[in-house]
């Protein structure tokens, strides 16, 4: 009993600790592909914006119809220059001086987005956050080709001092809740971190910014008695039939193993108390032999001594 005690409490323990199935906060895969496309569409549309291209100079591009209230700009960088003096400020992004190109081009271009209100959850939904500020974008492609499309865009992060995002155009928080800033990179991570002074988000990298808050979950529905004659109420869900299934398997699932380590602790019992039997019947086959005399050809055994001594019952002889 003391072997089944201890099995138990070993099923139980790794019952208790099994791993949980936990959501990474990362853009879906369906989402992140929106995105990418998104992100080259913008990059075409912005390159178109260079007619007369100078450098240093932010060119606002035009959109299709179908992305109205997209807002996107182009500026034609060389990258020592941007590493030595930064730029002071473009639309809402301070960038700084030690900003790093790779792989190395002699011109680049920052392209900027501004998705606006509407098409910031469409494209970075963030489940459990309502967003304050449209999605800011800031991305650096290579600048040999004003007329290339299908850019991968190149890798710029700050050595020294943090890019800075000035958010201009924001909605009020309710009381008590918490801003926080968000980062999209172009893996589809989500990074979290907190909101500087005046409407302030820092990053080393580039990618897409906005400042998010935690949803207010709505009240819980008013529950209401059944009605008389025992009528039956409205059906569970999907997802309540579904997690009902999940915890009657689990219990089930945990019975009968608890069953099948009985059944294997009964077993081992049984064998060791056979085992222990076979034991004691060698024991026995193995004891003292008698001593073998022989009766003319016959070889027959024979006691060395004899615990009694015959004597007659009665003392008269015929």
């Amino acid at each position: 009993m003391g072997l089944l005690r201890s099995l138990t409490m070993l099923v139980l323990q790794l019952w208790l600790l099994r791993p949980l199935k936990l959501r990474a906060q990362n853009v879906s895969a369906e989402n992140l592909d929106s995105a990418r496309a998104l992100d080259k569409m913008l990059q075409d549309y912005a390159y178109r914006a260079f007619v007369h291209p100078r450098t240093g100079i932010p060119y606002d591009g035009v959109v299709p119809s179908n992305l109205t209230g997209v807002n996107i700009s182009a500026m034609r960088l060389r990258s020592g220059s941007l590493r030595r003096k930064g730029v002071k400020m473009y639309k809402e992004f301070e960038i700084p001086t030690g900003v790093i190109v790779h792989p190395y081009v002699k011109r680049l271009v920052l392209v900027y987005q501004n998705l606006g209100n509407n098409w910031s959850e469409k494209y970075y939904p963030l489940p459990n956050y309502t967003y304050l500020a449209p999605v800011l974008g800031l991305l650096a492609y290579n600048a040999s080709n004003l007329s290339a499309t299908n850019l991968p865009e190149l890798d710029i992060g700050a050595s020294g001092k943090p890019l800075l995002v000035h958010f201009s155009s924001i909605r009020p928080a309710p009381a008590g809740s918490e801003r926080r800033c968000v980062w999209f990179d172009l893996g589809g991570l989500v990074n979290f971190r907190d909101v500087e002074l005046n409407n302030t988000c820092s990053t080393k990298q580039q990618g897409h910014f906005s400042i998010v808050i935690k949803s207010i979950a709505p009240p819980p529905s008013p529950t209401f008695p059944p009605p008389p004659g025992g009528a039956p109420g409205p059906s569970p869900g999907p997802g309540g039939t579904s997690k009902s299934w999940v915890v009657v398997g689990s219990v089930l699932g945990g019975l009968a193993l608890l069953v099948l380590l009985a059944l294997l602790v009964f077993w081992v019992q049984r064998f060791k108390k056979r085992k222990r039997i076979q034991r004691m019947e060698r024991a026995a086959d193995a004891g003292e032999a008698l001593r073998m005399t022989r009766v003319g050809d016959t070889a027959a055994p024979a006691a060395m001594v004899t615990r009694t001594q015959p004597a007659l019952e009665h003392e008269y002889v015929p």
